[in-house]
């Protein structure tokens, strides 16, 4: 993939396009708290990246590789919030803090044995609890 910045923009487009159905400059800059102006500089790269299809004025939405990327950065996303949660790590927000901090160094494409954990203790929350009672 690209920068960690970069995954960042894709991860917030692609929540964007799930939640309201497409994205604009300006939803994108205010989910980032960042300005309009930095926002469409990105969009501009992701679209050379060949990530976007961009149009001056007009807007911008996936490519079919821009999506792929942006459901898996958000998957990797979920999966690691879903593990520190198990892991109690602290309230929601402390936790979605520290995935912010962490993800970019998990290659999405290697995330499937993590994943595998976290939908093995889900299904199986007694084999959890007795590991988390079992801990030091």
């Amino acid at each position: 993939m690209s920068t960690p910045s970069q995954e960042d923009y894709l991860e917030a487009i692609w929540v964007l396009t799930q939640e309201k159905g497409y994205a604009r400059v300006v939803d994108l800059a205010e989910r980032l708290n960042i300005s309009p102006a930095s926002a469409s500089k990105m969009v501009r790269r992701l679209h050379e990246a060949g990530l976007l299809t961009y149009e001056r004025y007009r807007g911008f939405s996936f490519t079919a590789r821009g999506r792929k990327t942006g459901r898996l950065l958000y998957a990797r996303h979920q999966i690691l919030e879903r593990l520190l949660t198990h892991l109690a790590m602290g309230a929601p927000e402390e936790i979605h803090r520290i995935v912010e901090g962490i993800e970019h160094h998990f290659d999405v494409s290697r995330l499937g044995q993590i994943e595998r954990l976290v939908n093995y203790i889900d299904v199986h929350p007694e084999w959890w609890q007795a590991f988390l009672d079992d801990s030091p």
